[in-house]
């Protein structure tokens, strides 16, 4: 009988300290993913998340600024990222339609993430392209100002091929 009680005790105490766990991390899937911008890559970038996660950036560059762009593809769409980016920008204009779910940007050498669009939460199941569109080697303070004097889309700024040209780009599925 004891042996029973200790066991239900021992049981109780550790639904306990999940329900704890499951709180603290928000048990409806909600969680925070930091990723990393670099210089022309984002790390830790997962796969794969749950509906509700809200995502941070951070920029490891001492030069370039970068941005986190986030566009649900079509349910149909099977082609990759990589494949998508390559298309004539018409043809991109079918795919990347209306609003991004998110923009996230972030000046060089850490400075304070800058959210332009969304509030950083992916909410809605899916495939998500995930893009840098600056210009490569676009001054900052260029860029930052262009992009608070409004406008429509992206601030036009100087420089080269964006940088999702030398490989900024990935893919993060909602479930």
């Amino acid at each position: 009988m004891r042996t029973h009680s200790r066991q239900r005790m021992a049981l109780a105490g550790g639904l306990a300290a999940l329900a704890l766990v499951a709180t603290a991390c928000g048990d409806d899937g909600d969680e925070t993913r930091t990723v990393k911008a670099e210089d022309y890559r984002f790390e830790d970038l997962p796969a794969t998340v749950d509906a509700g996660t809200t995502f941070k950036l951070t920029n490891e560059s001492d030069v370039e600024i970068h941005e986190m762009v986030m566009f649900r593809l079509p349910d149909g769409e099977r082609r990759s990222v990589e494949e998508l980016i390559r298309l004539p920008e018409e043809e991109q204009g079918l795919i990347f339609q209306g609003e991004p779910a998110m923009v996230l940007v972030a000046p060089p050498s850490g400075g304070d993430q800058i959210t332009a669009v969304g509030d950083g939460t992916l909410t809605q199941p899916g495939r998500y392209a995930v893009v840098c569109f600056i210009p490569t080697g676009a001054d900052p303070g260029a860029y930052l100002s262009a992009a608070q004097s409004g406008g429509e889309g992206p601030p036009d700024v100087a420089g080269g091929p964006p940088h999702a040209f030398n490989g900024m780009y990935g893919q993060v599925v909602v479930r």
